[in-house]
């Protein structure tokens, strides 16, 4: 099943709308959720929806409330996000070290008490839009155990990192797990495998079963120890930047909410040398042979144009049984 980008954009607005968000604020949130899953991010997009409805009906997600900046210094500020709508914080955040970016050449702006931001990679494509590289990290609840550990203390903490390219911007988004919840949880509705192992089962073995990852909640660290000390340290970054709360303060809620963010920007010369070298980059990297003749090498954000593209033209792939659930909403 099929729906345009304009249906779907519409039906989050009316729901918005019912839960007292403004006019403007539903019309952002309705359209960032759309795009995601425009982008092919369903896991952040349609079906991330009820969950964030649920969130501020639950009043962990404040309709009302607005980020306010509480320090600065120079090109690094510190806001508190009041548990206003995560990804409208976020994109503020992002816009703003926009502008010290523009200013002092970087900027630097660390959140707390904000909330759930969606699809990472929003953020970093509009660093890159704008002109600028963009790096943005957040910590979760507790969902990962640390490298030799069983029980969940890291999170997967989520990294995004967006470089400008006239062709295409280069943008990586991705979670310190092998696999994001969300994923786990698309695979696991489809009755799916996972492509690779993404944790481990009851019995301490690594599995491609996605249920069974959800149920001991053991999801397998990227780089295995390496991934472990990369969740650890964003979680330390993000928290002492912002001064808000860790991973271990936000697991000891029912919810995932109140986490800490981070947003940073570089503006890059702009020059013809710098574009010519990121080309060098991405096309010395495609000369490698291939596994797969089928399978094509690309770079972080391709497949995201290029089913940006073929949704917007042929409609977005929804599940009907989702899609039916938000349209009772």
């Amino acid at each position: 099943m099929k729906i345009s980008y304009d249906t779907m954009q519409a039906e989050f607005k009316r729901v918005l709308l019912t839960l007292n968000f403004t006019d403007e604020k539903a019309d952002k949130i309705a359209h960032i959720f759309t795009q995601n899953s425009r982008d092919g991010i369903y896991t952040h997009g349609l079906n991330r929806f009820p969950v964030f409805v649920k969130y501020v009906k639950e009043g962990y997600v404040k309709p009302d409330a607005e980020p306010q900046p509480e320090d600065a210094m120079g090109a690094i500020e510190r806001w508190n996000g009041n548990y206003a709508p995560g990804m409208l914080n976020a994109g503020q955040c992002m816009d703003r070290a926009i502008e010290l970016a523009n200013e002092h050449g970087i900027g630097c702006v660390a959140i707390r008490d904000t909330n759930h931001w969606m699809r990472g990679g929003t953020y970093g494509w509009q660093a890159a839009d704008a002109g600028c590289i963009g790096i943005c990290f957040t910590n979760t609840i507790a969902n990962v155990p640390p490298w030799g550990g069983v029980d969940p203390r890291l999170g997967n903490n989520p990294l995004v990192i967006a470089v400008p390219r006239e062709g295409g911007h280069v943008v990586l988004d991705m979670a310190v797990s092998q696999y994001s919840f969300g994923k786990l949880q698309q695979y696991n509705a489809a009755g799916e495998e996972l492509p690779f192992p993404g944790g481990y089962d009851k019995e301490g073995k690594l599995t491609t079963k996605a249920g069974d990852i959800m149920e001991t909640w053991r999801l397998l660290p990227i780089g295995f120890w390496k991934g472990s000390g990369l969740s650890l340290m964003l979680d330390l970054l993000v928290t002492v930047l912002s001064q808000g709360r860790s991973t271990a303060e936000i697991s000891k809620g029912k919810a995932e909410y109140g986490v800490s963010q981070v947003f940073i920007c570089i503006k890059p010369s702009g020059n013809e040398q710098a574009a010519q070298l990121i080309e060098q980059i991405i096309e010395y990297t495609k000369t490698s042979g291939l596994e797969n003749p089928d399978n094509g090498i690309r770079y972080p954000g391709e497949s995201t144009l290029r089913t940006r593209h073929k949704n917007q033209e042929e409609g977005i792939p929804v599940d009907e049984e989702i899609w039916e659930k938000v349209k009772e909403l």
